[in-house]
């Protein structure tokens, strides 16, 4: 059984002198080290909607354009009911500093990490794949289209693809070690976590000797899905069961809004 991420790094900073030590790990190990960002983005963006759902706004009437929802609906993967109430969730998110029905990156930081100007290279990432337009902001239609891709009945291939560009960071099609490399150290920082850098690099190393084929130094899209599907559990938190059935977690989203023909 795989170790947590947690516990693999209480483990890998007891050896953190001991390199030699690195090859007895299992791979998934390794694996979990290098790719911790992920786990850390995905958990923390459930942990902040649960919260959402969880708390119970004043009831309120909204007015919507069925055809909208509808169309909302067929481009993903929830129901009519499912957008509805993600729009109640939007809008709690996009007027918490500025009410102007549209998320700002110091939002979305403020929902995920509880502060809304901290520099943060995981909240940068994850706001350009959501900014659809790269426009700056987050509109309705891309909050919708982003977390279709976290819902349990989205394909493997779309999670695939969000994890690989989150990865990407300069969008050159790649992932490249230094960008791997930046997440990891990245992650540590912001979770008080520390290791060696011998023990960084020998994690880094073992993890794309495994991931680069074809040994050039760079992860492609097509060695990246060879890669996951070896490793499946680098995905398993690429899925929120929240968004399942929403009205059934917050039936007060349906309830408290009308439609407009």
């Amino acid at each position: 059984m795989l170790f947590s991420c947690n516990e693999f790094f209480s483990f890998a900073m007891d050896f953190s002198d001991s390199s030699s030590r690195l090859s007895s790990l299992a791979v998934g190990e390794r694996l979990c080290a290098a790719f911790i960002p992920l786990v850390a983005i995905t958990e923390t963006l459930m942990f902040a909607i649960s919260n959402c759902f969880g708390c119970h706004p004043p009831p309120k009437k909204h007015l919507y354009r069925s055809k909208d929802l509808a169309r909302l609906a067929e481009e993903s993967r929830f129901t009519i009911n499912d957008v509805e109430a993600l729009y109640e969730l939007f809008k709690k998110l996009s007027s918490s500093i500025i009410d102007d029905g549209l998320i700002h990156k110091e939002e979305l930081q403020l929902a995920l990490f509880k502060t809304p100007y901290d520099e943060n290279l995981f909240l940068d990432r994850i706001f350009d794949l959501f900014d659809e337009k790269k426009n700056g902001v987050i509109e309705f239609e891309e909050f919708v289209h982003a977390l279709s891709v976290f819902h349990p009945y989205a394909p493997l291939e779309e999670k695939m693809d969000f994890a690989f560009r989150l990865y990407d960071l300069t969008q050159t099609g790649f992932i490249e070690r230094e960008e791997v490399k930046q997440m990891v150290i990245a992650i540590l920082s912001e979770s008080g976590l520390g290791l060696s850098d011998d023990l960084l690099e020998a994690i880094i190393d073992k993890t794309f000797e495994d991931a680069d084929a074809d040994g050039d130094g760079k992860i492609s899209k097509d060695e990246w899905k060879d890669f996951v599907i070896r490793h499946p559990s680098l995905l398993k938190n690429m899925t929120l069961p929240y968004l399942m059935d929403i009205t059934t977690v917050f039936p007060s989203f349906i309830f408290n809004s009308e439609f407009e023909e």
